[in-house]
């Protein structure tokens, strides 16, 4: 059994980079910020004069191979806060001493040293000596991280490390990080001219017609979906009084990530979230629980602030859409709903050929509107569906929306990292503040239950998530070209490519001729390149046996098949626009 567990030897692997950064530039007046281990290492926040470099960061890790050599005692100390302040203010540590400022009363005080010289405040634990430590880490790169996480504070550099038990496995989390940058979807999305962003609209994507082309094949997909599970689509505006969302709470609890605007004297929110406006819907309208379950789905664009050190490509954005749907249900009934809703995301998910699925309960958080009393009773009853659905899942303690209990469902890619994606919440709170009631079958009126739901998520999101996780080759079904067509030569392959791109249009397929004046062979690489699902080459033998060769996607053989041949398996992968599991329900 390893002496010390990986997430010891991860900080003291922190500990270790910042030694070496301190030793490496004495002049810089090095400050040292927080060093906490991560999923697969550790990062440390550092104010320096210098900006590291990648050759910088080589430097580094041969610094801290050197002092793993020196075997340096590895040193812990319990300390007054008055004794911790001076020991860090003479060393100029001055985010040092903010933090000691902030230790709550009581809490016990501790730094620790390596050496004579290296100081660094920490709760530990850490090895006993600095050769305890493996040479089993990597420094990866750096980034900007505002102090404390607060954007009006100091931008200091982060440095990102990997860190692993043996040398195996740090090899393997190399060698997924470099399949990572290939899979980037933000790379990925500028070759397949997917979308675009522009700092005239900042972390706001425009996509481009292939894009959107994908955009519409998922909002298409989710519709197909919802004619099997009885959903009805409603539009709701963009811009509200600030009334309803004071009324829905999200004034008060979410403002911070809303824009505002003043219109004849009054102030209205751009909608960061569907809810209040399907809540208000319903309000208008009297309900009997013959309409219930009332299912209201809806893709109206949202509008979210973000700020501008976390978004990150399409999986952080501040304009988005969702496959987002509310159920208003009555408490009885929700047990059954929620273990449809997870039969349903299953089997989305798995069309998309998400395998590997996790499960969280997210329970209530500090910051909620309220009573305990209701909450225990929302995560009783969410608990209670979730264990009657038969799926293991874990517990995410406070993590729930403001308004209620949450299920969060992430999702693990071709290359093993995990993604949120769906979500089911449970909601006592909304129906209470906007007063919803139907007339149940006593002839009284009875406040509903409020599910919220959205399978993909974001859309934006989603789209990152789902090019990384197939490469950039979509599936036929979803892909933006679904075929190019290659003349070999001359005026009578061009025409006969021509007839063909006709007839497949006519039965509804996405395909162009390639009638480029290069040669076959780039044509062809451009086509893998373009990661078109077929590629179909006419020349003379195909023409005369109303034929065409076909070459798949990252298949290096050709096949010859008859042309009307290929329209059937056209049509039969077409088919996959519905999942296998409700084509005939």
């Amino acid at each position: 059994m390893a002496k010390y567990e990986l997430d010891t030897l991860r900080h003291s692997t922190a500990h270790l980079m910042a030694q070496a950064i301190m030793e490496l530039y004495p002049e810089d007046n090095v400050q040292l910020g927080i060093g906490p281990t991560i999923e697969h290492g550790f990062y440390y926040d550092i104010d320096m004069k210098k900006k590291l470099s990648d050759e910088d960061l080589k430097s580094i890790e041969e610094k801290m191979k050197e002092i793993i050599k020196r075997s340096s005692p590895v040193v812990r100390h319990e300390v007054s806060r008055e004794e911790a302040l001076k020991i860090f203010n003479d060393r100029g540590q001055t985010l040092k001493c903010e933090l000691i400022r902030d230790i709550p009363d009581g809490e016990v005080i501790s730094y620790y040293t390596q050496g004579d010289k290296f100081f660094d405040l920490c709760t530990g634990p850490h090895v006993e000596k600095t050769s305890e430590l493996t040479p089993f880490f990597k420094l990866l790169h750096t980034a900007g991280a505002y102090w404390r996480g607060d954007q009006n504070r100091p931008m200091l550099q982060r440095i990102y490390a990997a860190c692993f038990n043996n040398k195996e496995e740090l090899k393997e989390h190399l060698n997924m990080l470099e399949e990572a940058k290939k899979r980037d979807h933000r790379k990925l999305g500028k070759e397949l001219e997917l979308f675009i962003f522009d700092p005239v609209a900042p972390a706001s994507p425009f996509f481009m017609p292939k894009g959107a082309m994908v955009y519409n094949g998922l909002v298409d997909f989710m519709r197909r979906i919802y004619k099997k599970y009885d959903y009805q689509e409603v539009i709701t505006p963009q811009v509200l009084d600030v009334d309803l969302w004071h009324t829905s709470g999200h004034y008060e609890k979410y403002k911070e990530n809303m824009y505002f605007t003043h219109i004849d004297e009054r102030e209205f929110a751009l909608k960061p979230m569907n809810c209040p406006c399907h809540m208000l819907m319903f309000s208008h309208h009297r309900y009997s629980y013959r309409d219930l379950p009332l299912r209201f789905a809806d893709f109206g664009r949202l509008h979210r602030y973000e700020k501008s050190g976390v978004v990150a490509g399409l999986t952080r954005v501040r304009t988005f859409c969702q496959d987002d749907a509310h159920i208003f249900i009555q408490m009885n009934d929700v047990q059954e709903e929620i273990k449809t809703l997870m039969n349903m995301f299953f089997i989305g998910y798995e069309h998309f050929g998400f395998k590997k699925i996790k499960i969280g309960f997210s329970t209530r958080p500090e910051m909620r509107v309220g009573s305990d009393d209701t909450w225990d009773q929302a995560e009783t009853a969410l608990k209670a569906a979730l264990d009657a659905s038969g799926k293991s899942y874990f517990i995410n303690e406070g993590d729930g929306a403001f308004y209620g209990p949450k299920i969060d469902i992430q999702v693990a890619d071709a290359i093993g990292r995990y993604h949120q994606l769906g979500t089911i919440q449970l909601d006592f709170q909304l129906p209470e503040r906007f007063d919803l009631k139907f007339t149940n079958s006593n002839g009284e009126l009875e406040r509903p239950v409020v599910i919220h739901r959205a399978l993909l998520g974001s859309l934006e999101r989603f789209i990152g998530v789902y090019l990384e996780h197939v490469g950039g080759a979509f599936p036929f079904w979803l892909s933006p070209e679904q075929a190019v067509i290659i003349p070999i030569k001359n005026e009578l392959h061009l025409e006969a490519a021509k007839e063909f791109e006709k007839e497949l249009k006519r039965k509804g397929f996405r395909v162009r001729v390639d009638d480029r004046n290069e040669s076959l062979g780039l044509k062809t690489r451009q086509a893998q390149t373009g990661k078109i699902p077929f590629m179909l080459v006419l020349g003379d033998k195909e023409i005369q046996d109303k034929s065409v060769s076909v070459r798949k996607y990252g298949e290096q053989k050709a096949e010859t098949i008859l042309q009307s041949n290929l329209v059937s398996v056209f049509e039969n992968l077409e088919l996959e626009k519905v999942p296998a599991p409700l084509r005939n329900s």
